[in-house]
């Protein structure tokens, strides 16, 4: 079995919205169920160790350098050790080579030109199907590399009652679907998984990439895209685009 982790980068915004971030983006870490424990393992001790002390949730906009929020559980830090924590974070993510990142970032502007994207959870639901179907894809290629049937299934934050039961809707109607403009979700197990992000260490994970990919797109500043390069879903020669790292909407992109 393998766990698909989902999180997203920031709120996704209204159509009428003048301060949002020009990109959206929501990341999933694909992991097999093997490397759960392992990883929820070091992620612990790396909190634990004296220069970190780190009793809480671990999310990107934490380490932001004037996130004031009574709850960031890296407030104490300097920015050093932050960063000094990101790097060893990730790099948690990087040793482990099976592992691997998909994102879809959703131009706000042009994904709002669409017909079918009228409201900020139809946006949530067209960046979350590409990802959704590279999880599927990813699964198929592992089925036919090893033999036999990969499954999977997705987990994700809990975001709010009603968000949470229209994103069970949409996913079940994915995965469900039948007609031509559906992909085919046949490695998929049972329906969506939603929980609160300070309970799973995979979905706090699914947050650290889905901010740094954000902040490269948003901000340009790709330092932390560029260290999770490898761990993208890649085409054997490397390129991420369109496998690891899709781009919504397909024509219009801005």
């Amino acid at each position: 079995m393998h766990f698909c982790f989902i999180d997203e980068s920031g709120t996704p915004p209204k159509p009428d919205s003048k301060k949002s971030n020009p990109y959206f983006v929501i990341g999933a870490v694909i992991m097999h169920e093997s490397q759960w424990h392992g990883i929820a393992s070091e992620v612990r001790k790396l909190c634990a160790k004296p220069q970190y002390s780190i009793t809480g949730e671990i999310k990107w906009r934490y380490f932001g350098a004037h996130n004031t929020e009574p709850d960031n559980s890296v407030g104490h830090l300097d920015q050093a050790h932050k960063d000094s924590f990101r790097n060893e974070y990730f790099n948690i993510l990087l040793r482990r080579k099976s592992v691997k990142i998909i994102a879809c970032v959703a131009s706000v502007s042009a994904a709002y030109k669409l017909p079918s994207v009228t409201d900020a959870e139809k946006l949530y639901h067209y960046t979350y199907k590409p990802v959704s179907e590279r999880f599927q894809y990813h699964l198929q290629d592992l089925s036919k590399t090893v033999g036999n049937t990969q499954l999977g299934l997705v987990v994700a934050d809990h975001r709010g009652r009603k968000q949470d039961d229209i994103f069970r809707v949409n996913h079940l109607d994915m995965v469900d679907g039948e007609n031509a403009y559906v992909s085919n979700y046949g490695n998929f197990v049972e329906c969506i998984f939603l929980t609160p992000s300070h309970m799973s260490v995979g979905v706090q994970m699914a947050d650290m990439v889905s901010g740094a990919i954000g902040r490269a797109f948003n901000h340009k500043d790709e330092l932390y895209f560029q260290m999770l390069r490898p761990s993208f879903r890649a085409r054997p020669d490397g390129d991420i685009n369109g496998y690891g790292l899709v781009k919504f909407p397909t024509r219009g992109w801005e």
